[in-house]
């Protein structure tokens, strides 16, 4: 059987089809955004990959899940703590979206919390294990555990010199030209300080002190 067999006459029983204009411009206008429009718009919107943009759109939840998450934050950030931790969580705990012990609102105050100061990424992975195990908010975690990032520059300088002389030996070495044990004392400091330094201003404050 080929196609011309079926010859392509009209079927004198059955009645032509008019379709208006109008009615499927309706039906095109009240459809949702389709997965590679909504793709090409996190790509633009939010800056992540390909790929990337790719996982989110293949579940509808998902992708409305991550643009709560991301909406007015930083988009590169919210995509690696999606399909990241949020995604690890979720297998271990044979979880889907729908049901995910972290709301997308939960998830986002988190990272307002990463971009005041409040804590940083280290103390961010404590806090996010904890909003998976017990559904509590990241600034109640925070509070309840005294997880707040050190700001104070005294206390950081306090910690510096702590680490200073009790690794006075390397601190001569640091500066007879062993550049590379300046992670080792970002290191000393982050421990000393218990994980809280902001580590900015630890970085910081030891060039200035190593140096001088």
């Amino acid at each position: 059987e080929d196609a011309h067999d079926y010859r392509y006459f009209p079927d004198p029983d059955l009645l032509p089809l008019v379709i208006e204009q109008d009615w499927v411009d309706s039906l095109k206008a009240a459809l949702p955004e389709l997965p590679d429009a909504k793709r090409a718009r996190f790509q633009q919107e939010y800056g992540v990959t390909f790929y990337d943009a790719g996982v989110l759109v293949a579940e509808q939840s998902v992708a409305d899940y991550f643009e709560t998450v991301a909406k007015g934050r930083d988009g590169k950030l919210a995509v690696t703590w999606v399909t990241g931790d949020l995604f690890a969580a979720m297998n271990r705990m044979g979880r889907t979206i729908e049901n995910c012990p972290v709301s997308a609102q939960a998830l986002g105050k988190m990272l307002d919390l990463i971009a005041d100061g409040t804590i940083n990424g280290k103390i961010a992975k404590d806090v996010f294990e904890d909003m998976v195990e017990t559904g509590e908010s990241p600034d109640a975690i925070v509070e309840k555990k005294g997880l707040k990032q050190v700001t104070d520059t005294g206390v950081i300088d306090a910690a510096i010199d702590s680490v200073m002389t009790k690794n006075a030996d390397k601190v001569e070495e640091y500066r007879s030209g062993k550049d590379k044990l300046f992670g080792f004392f970002v290191g000393q400091v982050m421990k000393e300080t218990k994980g809280k330094a902001n580590p900015a201003l630890v970085n910081e404050a030891l060039k200035t002190k190593l140096n001088g």
